[in-house]
This record gives structure tokens, sequence and C-alpha cells, in this order.
């Protein structure tokens, strides 16, 4: 008796697992990193589901969207989708008074409708072969197949976590989580058309952006105002303390119609250490893939999201765990001490007098020249050079310049 049940239990599982939906990757988050790093997995021939909780990718968007030059320079984003170039960027000390000006020779950033630029990215994705499934949660993998909230279960050999700074996939792929968070809050609107020069405002001030900064950036066609700090330090709440800012931040026009809020944790740590291993990896905010001292994200996604799909497109070819190695954060980190290291001195700004001073020191010919290098330098993420070979080689970066 005890055999036949055991043999119909046998039976159902079998029935099961050829019932459930087969991919071999899943990828989790239909963010930036998510959708790239989907469609150059499909582009190698694998099959790829992306699922993400949100039902339409024109909400819940939490990035500035500010695209430097090294990312608009290396990677294929449609100009269509971008704002006016920005040259001049002006520091701010507490008072607003005497801002240093630096400006450049060259278009350095531009600001994206990140709506569109989601767009594309998710044709590109399904025009590559992968399939993206909105309304979607990600609950958890059991008995050989992933838990989905939303839909049907499904089987995957390999899971990718782009599902942001407070990843679920990190944690029950045993991977690093995120530790370090700086929060932020943004108003978005369009403002009248060629009344001021493109610009970005940076104001030094830790009693609305205590460790971090707020910002106006104005292109001409749309403003984003922003601030951004630690929370233990922000008693009076971030979006009190951006209603405060935003009344009489330097360089923002009126808005010429509807203002759309954006915010969310921003993870400021660095890379993480343990980004894979043989069931998954992280990308994007979930892998610490963030400039710890600008909080800039999306060069470093994208960037990363291209060494991830040839490490895992290698990993599920060869089935051979050492290229994981390839996928390594503490090589990245190695790259971030000196970055890591000014992360502490600016999250000490935390009193106005210090903050002028910080600011008074930029004056100078070497403060001048060390804020450029940072603002406008190629440096701010090393480019990834993964070693596709099949071999068990350390993985190989190249350094920003």
């Amino acid at each position: 008796m005890a055999d036949r049940v055991q043999a119909r239990v046998r039976g159902v599982r079998r029935s099961y697992r050829r019932s459930v939906e087969s991919f071999d990757v899943l990828v989790v988050g239909a963010g930036l990193a998510g959708l790239h790093t989907a469609r150059r997995l499909a582009e190698a021939g694998l099959t790829v589901l992306v699922v993400d909780r949100r039902r339409s990718l024109t909400v819940g968007i939490r990035t500035t969207g500010i695209f430097v030059r090294r990312t608009l320079d290396d990677f294929d984003l449609p100009a269509r989708l971008l704002g006016p170039g920005v040259r001049d960027v002006l520091l701010y000390p507490p008072s607003r008074r005497a801002p240093v000006r630096l400006r450049s020779e060259r278009d350095e950033y531009r600001v994206a409708d990140m709506a569109a630029v989601y767009g594309h990215a998710r044709r590109a994705a399904e025009a590559a072969g992968a399939q993206v499934r909105l309304g979607v949660r990600y609950e958890g993998r059991a008995a050989g197949a992933v838990r989905l909230g939303g839909a049907e279960p499904v089987a995957a050999r390999f899971v990718v976590g782009a599902d942001g700074a407070r990843s679920r996939v990190a944690r029950d792929l045993g991977l690093d989580v995120n530790r370090r968070f700086i929060v932020g809050a943004e108003i978005v609107h369009p403002i009248a058309q060629g009344r001021s020069a493109p610009a970005f405002h940076c104001v030094i001030d830790p009693r609305v952006a205590p460790g971090y900064l707020g910002w106006v950036i104005a292109d001409g066609h749309s403003a984003h105002v922003g601030v951004a700090g630690y929370p233990a330090a922000m008693r009076a709440g971030v979006r009190r303390l951006l209603e405060t800012f935003a009344a009489d931040a330097p360089g923002r026009s009126a808005p010429t119609g509807p203002v759309e809020r954006r915010g969310g944790p921003i993870p400021v740590g660095g890379v993480l250490r343990r980004l894979a291993c043989p069931d998954g990896l992280l990308v994007g905010d979930a892998a610490g893939a963030v400039s710890p001292l600008t909080a800039g994200g999306l060069d470093p996604c994208l960037r990363l999201s291209e060494l991830a799909a040839t490490v895992t497109a290698d990993y599920l070819r060869t089935g051979d765990t050492d290229v994981l190695r390839r996928y390594d954060g503490g090589a990245l980190r190695a790259r971030f001490r000196g970055r890591l290291l000014l992360r502490r001195a600016f999250s000490g700004l935390r009193s106005t007098v210090v903050a002028e001073a910080a600011v008074a020191l930029l004056r100078s010919r070497a403060g001048h020249a060390a804020a450029a290098r940072i603002l406008f330098g190629d440096g701010s993420f090393p480019s990834v050079t993964p070693a596709f070979s099949g071999t068990r080689e350390a993985p190989t970066y190249e350094p920003g310049t």
C-alpha cells in the first residue's frame, strides 16, 4: 500500500514538472538593469522571463534619469528620449551665496524621459526574444519551481535579482544585501522652454540633505528638484524637507504642467562583495551598483548588466561554477576605495559651518580641479571587460580614465 502511494506521489510530481513553464533565466525586476540583462541573455540564445510587480513601467519610477556623457557614448540610448545637454554645474553652500561654477566644453549630462526609456528597453528585450510579464510578484523558490504572485509558478535554471535596493532575491539566494542607504525624494515637472540655459544646481546643506545634497537640474524642458540624505538625520522627513528646499531652490522654474513625485532608498555602500552563486546573481541596485559618492546608478547598472549577462550565459552553457568567479564584487570594490572614503567624509558634513567651509575649499584651484574630475570625469564606474572564453581566469576590469 505504501509503495503504491509513493509511486502515485512520484507520478504527480513528474506531471507537475512537465506542466510548469520552464525558462533558462528568470529576471526579477523590469528596471533598466533587469531589462538590459534580459535583452543580452536573449540575444545569447537563452529563454528568458522578466517579471515585475508593477502593472505599468510608467509608474513607480524612482530615478532622476540623469545620464552622464560616458553612458551615452557607450550605450545605444535613442537621442529622442533625452533632453538637451547640460554643461554647467553650480555648487552652492548652505547660504546659497557665491556658488562654485564648473563648465565643461562638452555635454556632460542629459535627463531622460524614464517612462519612455523603460518602454524602449522593454521593446528591445522582447525583440531579442525575452518575455516580460507585469503585475507578477516574485515570492520565492520551492520544490524546484519559483512561486509567483499573480501568475502560475515557473521553473528557471538561474535567477537574476534586479529587484531593487532591498532585494528579496538576494536574501533567498543567500547573497550579500545592501545595508547602507540614503533616502531621496524628488518632484519632476515641465517648465517654459527657452527661459534659462540648461544647468545642474547642487546645494550642500545639511539642514535639508544631511550627508548628501539638494539638487535642481533644469534642461530647458523639465525640472527635477530633489533632496537626499541619511534617514536617521532627516527628522522632519524627506518629503517635508523636499518642500522646504523646493520653496526657494536655486535654478527652479515654475511648473507649466503636472508635477510628478518620485523617491526611495539609494544604496551607497558600494558594490556588494558576494554577488553570485550557482542559483543566481544580482544586478543594479540589488548589487549595490551605485556610485558611493555621487549616488548615480544608471551608468553602473548598465555596465554591470553587460558583465552579468556574459557570465550567466557562459555559466549556463558550460555548467562550470568557476565561471561565476568573474562576477566578483570584491574586485569591483577595490576600484571604489577612494570614493568610499569620500562618501564617509561627505556623510560627516552635518553642520552648516563645515559645509560652508567645504564649498569654500572648492574655490581654490586644486578644489576646483577635484570637483571637475568627479563631476565631469570618466571614472565614476569602471568599465568591465568580461573574459568570455570559458577559461578559469579571474575577472578583468578596464579602469575608467
